[in-house]
């Protein structure tokens, strides 16, 4: 039983057959109209509209999402406190304000650095460049103790405004890497 008997039951012979008949011509029709170079064609071009649609997505629809990197480093001397905010969003921040504090184990500030910026624009991110300054160094301490680094970011978006406070404890390593991200905002 053919799809066509299935779906009208109480057809004739002849409806059946004219079906088929029907059916045939577009198969044969469909054989010389879709030849492999027009499906390569179209496959590419299928994938170029997703590609751009995707890219219009990350571009136009307005959304937040803002991360700070963090390395911490020490040496002979003493510390070294680098960071990076990146605003991963679709949108600038304005108003940024960044406080990197260091603090000793008995909660005592040893080092302290304060960075302001008017705006930072969207798909974009500031380090420590000539330009940009988001480093830290505490000389003079104890590179075997145990300290807190603790990361304070302000900043408005279109939306309103968000304030995010992360810390991390250094100390048993030469080396750490950090990375704090901001909640995802969308619209």
């Amino acid at each position: 039983m053919g799809l066509l008997e299935r779906l009208r039951p109480e057809s004739s012979e002849h409806d059946v057959e004219t079906a088929h008949v029907i059916l045939e011509k577009l198969g044969d029709r469909a054989i010389d109209v879709i030849t492999p170079s027009r499906v390569v064609i179209a496959s590419i071009l299928s994938f170029l509209i997703a590609s751009v649609s995707f890219f219009a997505v990350i571009w136009i629809v307005p959304y937040d999402n803002v991360s700070m990197d963090v390395a911490y480093m020490q040496s002979a001397s003493g510390h070294v406190v680098l960071a990076e905010l990146d605003n991963k969003g679709s949108r600038a921040i304005e108003d940024v304000s960044v406080t990197i504090r260091m603090l000793d184990s008995e909660d005592i500030e040893v080092g302290r650095h304060d960075f302001y910026m008017e705006e930072l624009p969207a798909h974009s991110s500031i380090s420590n460049t000539p330009n940009d300054d988001l480093e830290m160094i505490v000389l003079g301490q104890s590179v075997w103790e145990h300290y807190t680094i603790e990361i304070s970011l302000d900043y408005r978006y279109y939306g309103g405004s968000n304030s995010e406070f992360w810390t991390h404890e250094v100390g048993d390593w030469t080396r750490e890497v950090f990375v704090d991200e901001a909640p995802f905002k969308l619209f």
